[in-house]
C-alpha cells in the first residue's frame, strides 16, 4: 500500500504533492490546485484520503463566520489509509484504514480527564492560526505557507497531514461515504443525546433544525427511551426523511409559533428536552421556550455572527429548573465513541447512509451549494488517485 501511495504522488522536500480543494478569498469557490503537503514529524502520519464528510463548520470558515485564515484548505471529516508514519508512532501502521477526528493536545487537564475536546490548545490546533501549534504550516503553495489542518487535518484534499492521535482505526467492510461523516457530524449528533442529554423512558424531546447534525440526533434518539420526537426545520424533504430517521412528529418553522405547536403537540406538556442544531437565535429561543420545567437544551449550532446572543428570563429559568447546555462534538471521545458507532451502523440501528449524497470530488462546489440550499443533508467527496 505505501509503496502504491509513495508513486502516485511527487516527493517535495520531504513531502509530497497533492490535489486539494484551495479556498482563497471570503465566499470564494473551492479550487482544486496541486500543493505541497509537509513530512510528518515525530507524532504524526499521512493518510491517503478515500473520502471526505462536508459540514457546516467547512461552509461557515468560506464565509468568514469561523475564525480560519485564507487563503487555505478546509475538510475535517476524511477516511483513507496511512501511507506513512512519524518515528514516534507506535498504535498505527501504514495501511491502517482510520476516520481521523478533531485535534488535541493530549497532555493538558481537559485531555487527560477525557475531555479531549476541551483541550486548553483547541482553538489554536484546529481552527484559529491555519497551522500547527508551533505555527508551522503543514501545506506550501508555489513555496509559500499556505493555510492548513482545519479541524487538525484539511481532508479537502486527496493526502491530508495529522497528528497520531487525531486517527482511529476503522474496519474495511464499511462504505467510506459512512465512514467519513463520523468525523464529525454523526458523532456530535448521536452524542449530544446519548451523552448529554440522556433522555429517559417516555421522555419528549425536540430536535430544532434537521441537517446532517439534526438527523443524527434523531438517530440517536431512537437508542434511547425517548417516547415523543418532534423535528423542527424549515425544509418539507428534510422533514420527511426526519420521519424515517425516527421522529414521530414534524413542524415546519416557516409558519411560526413553533413553541405553541409543540405545546400542542405534547397536549400542554411541553418537551423534557430539546437539541438545537442550526445556530439560528429563533430557532435557539423557540427550543428554550418549548421546554417544561426541569427541562434541558442542548446546543449544538452556532449562529453565523459570534457576537449573537439569546435573551432569557433568569426568573423563569430559575423558577422552571431550566437547563442551557453547549456542547462541542457531544463532548464525544473519538476513539472511544467513533467504533461504537461503527457497531451500530454495522447492525443497523444508526442508517448514516440515508442522509449522505456522494460526489466526486471534482464536484465539490456543487456538493456546497447543495448543502447550502438544502438540497442535500450530507455530501460526501470521493477522492481519486491517478
Amino acid at each position: 500500500m505505501s509503496g502504491s501511495a509513495a508513486s502516485n504522488s511527487a516527493s517535495t522536500a520531504g513531502g509530497r504533492t497533492t490535489l486539494a480543494a484551495v479556498v482563497d478569498v471570503v465566499n470564494g469557490p473551492f479550487v482544486l490546485r496541486d500543493v505541497e503537503l509537509s513530512a510528518p514529524r515525530p507524532d504524526e502520519i499521512v493518510v491517503q484520503v478515500e473520502a471526505s464528510g462536508m459540514c457546516h463548520a467547512d461552509l461557515s470558515a468560506r464565509a468568514g463566520g469561523v475564525p480560519f485564515p485564507l487563503p487555505g484548505v478546509l475538510g475535517h471529516e476524511g477516511v483513507g489509509r496511512i501511507v506513512e508514519i512519524g518515528s514516534c508512532v507506535h498504535d498505527l501502521v501504514v495501511g491502517d484504514r482510520v476516520v481521523v477526528s478533531f485535534c488535541h493536545c493530549g497532555h493538558c487537564p481537559s485531555c487527560l480527564n477525557g475531555a479531549p475536546v476541551y483541550c486548553v490548545d483547541w482553538p489554536r490546533l484546529n481552527m484559529l492560526g491555519g497551522s500547527r501549534g508551533d505555527g508551522s504550516a503543514t501545506l506550501h503553495e508555489a513555496g509559500k505557507p499556505l493555510h492548513g489542518h482545519y479541524f487538525g487535518q484539511s481532508s479537502f484534499s486527496q493526502y491530508l497531514l495529522t497528528m497520531a492521535r487525531s486517527a482511529i482505526k476503522v474496519p474495511d467492510d464499511i462504505p467510506a461515504n459512512v465512514l467519513a461523516p463520523l468525523g464529525c457530524g454523526i458523532q456530535t449528533g448521536v452524542s449530544a443525546v446519548t451523552h448529554i442529554l440522556k433522555p429517559g423512558p417516555g421522555d419528549r424531546v425536540g430536535v430544532f433544525g434537521v441537517g446532517a447534525v439534526g438527523m443524527a440526533a434523531l438517530m440517536g434518539l431512537g437508542l434511547t427511551g425517548a417516547a415523543q420526537v418532534i423535528a423542527v426545520d424549515m425544509h418539507d424533504e428534510r422533514l420527511a426523511l426526519a420521519k424515517s430517521m425516527g421522529a414521530t412528529d414534524v413542524i415546519n418553522a416557516k409558519g411560526g409559533g413553533v413553541a405553541e405547536r409543540i405545546l400542542e403537540l405534547t397536549r400542554g406538556a411541553g418537551l423534557n428536552g430539546a437539541v438545537e442544531t442550526s445556530g439560528n437565535i429563533h430557532s435557539l429561543g423557540s427550543a428554550i421556550g418549548s421546554l417544561a420545567s426541569a427541562g434541558t437544551c442542548v446546543v449544538v449550532g452556532v449562529p453565523h455572527d459570534p457576537s449573537m446572543s439569546v435573551p432569557v428570563n433568569v426568573t423563569g429559568m430559575v423558577a422552571r429548573g431550566l437547563r442551557v447546555m453547549g456542547t462541542n462534538q457531544g463532548n464525544a471521545i473519538p476513539r472511544v465513541f467513533i467504533p461504537e458507532l461503527v457497531e451500530l451502523y454495522r447492525r443497523g440501528r444508526l442508517p448514516v447512509d440515508k442522509m449522505v449524497t456522494s460526489f466526486p470530488f471534482a464536484e465539490i462546489n456543487a456538493a456546497a451549494e447543495g448543502s447550502l440550499n438544502g438540497s442535500v443533508i450530507k455530501p460526501v467527496l470521493h477522492m481519486t488517485h491517478a
